[in-house]
């Protein structure tokens, strides 16, 4: 079942999901330097912020959607608000996380095709939904290739 989250009543649970997707991000993504920099931020401050923006969200649109089975939270997806649509011209699919335990049953599609809902519902520029995924994170690239991702432009970065 996916549903909308609600912040009185799911943010300890989102934040867990949170720190398992930093988590995994930090260790199959980029080697112990990326680890310990995704680990080191996830501390109180970052949490607070982190569930305070993700209410924020919520008040005004649909944006964080979270699976759940049998009463337990297994996943969640967070889809950028349509106000953000001008930086990107498209909407944007920011996470989207499964435990290990649900992948390959049908909460990752259940959870995409919600994202495909609310992107389809937002007002853009481009009729596009955008994401970024790491290049040698072939599982995740896989599944969205399944639904019909290609690969358009690429992003770097820098320490600021």
């Amino acid at each position: 079942m996916i549903r909308t989250y609600q912040p009185d009543r799911d943010s300890e649970v989102l934040w867990k999901l949170k720190q398992r997707f930093e988590r995994e991000l930090g260790d199959t993504t980029g080697g112990p330097e990326k680890m310990s920099q995704y680990e080191a931020k996830l501390d109180d401050a970052y949490r607070d912020r982190y569930l305070q923006w993700a209410a924020d969200c919520v008040a005004t649109e649909d944006c964080i959607m979270l699976a759940e089975i049998d009463n337990e939270v297994v996943g969640y997806a967070f889809v950028l608000p349509e106000r953000f649509a001008m930086i990107w011209d498209a909407a944007v699919l920011n996470e989207l996380f499964v435990i290990p335990d649900h992948r390959g049953t049908v909460v990752g599609s259940s959870l995409m095709d919600a994202v495909i809902e609310i992107a389809s519902a937002q007002e853009l520029p481009l009729d596009r939904l955008v994401l970024d995924v790491d290049p040698t994170n072939k599982r995740a690239k896989t599944f969205y290739e399944r639904y019909g991702f290609e690969h358009w432009g690429e992003m770097v970065a820098r320490p600021l």
